[in-house]
């Protein structure tokens, strides 16, 4: 597994991008490590899947830096979660682990590139998610990292009930 960021990176955005390269690797070594069957078989009471959450992952840093941020059009921003914020992650059969997680390598990129030219204090695009009272991009990037260590937590949960490694 990748080793949790070291200090004195050389920037705030530097480390917002280091911690955030770190929970997706985290997220795709969890993910891989689990068998299709338990990719896809909810392991908690609230009935999503390692695969599932890992989709939404790949969608909530699109939505937030994509459309939201940067203010670009995008198809389906909700597509984790059928069209509506609210409602349940689900994952086609026909989308596979690899899909996802080229969606969010895709993304991925994105993100680097945007924290690597972008001022923290810059504000969201009105033109995308924020229409009104746009964020900063630090606001962005403080709730895509917390959303990321929150889910992370969640996913070391479901392998571990599914029998895959523990820790990070």
């Amino acid at each position: 597994m990748r080793s949790v960021p070291e200090h004195g990176l050389g920037g705030e955005a530097a480390h917002f991008a280091a911690y955030l390269a770190f929970y997706r690797a985290t997220v795709v070594e969890k993910a891989r490590s689990l068998p299709e069957a338990e990719l896809r078989r909810p392991l908690v009471p609230s009935g999503w899947t390692p695969l599932e959450l890992a989709r939404h992952l790949a969608f909530m840093e699109r939505r937030w830096f994509v459309w939201g941020f940067l203010g670009e059009h995008v198809d389906d921003p909700w597509g984790d979660s059928q069209g509506s914020p609210d409602a349940a992650w689900l994952v086609p059969a026909s989308v596979s682990l690899d899909d996802v997680l080229a969606r969010l390598t895709e993304q991925e990129a994105r993100t680097e590139a945007l924290l690597a030219s972008t001022p923290l204090e810059q504000l969201a695009a009105t033109t995308g998610r924020f229409r009104t009272d746009p964020p900063d991009l630090r606001y962005v990037c403080f709730h895509v990292l917390q959303e990321y260590a929150r889910h992370v937590g969640h996913l070391d949960v479901a392998v571990e009930l599914a029998g895959g490694p523990v820790g990070e």
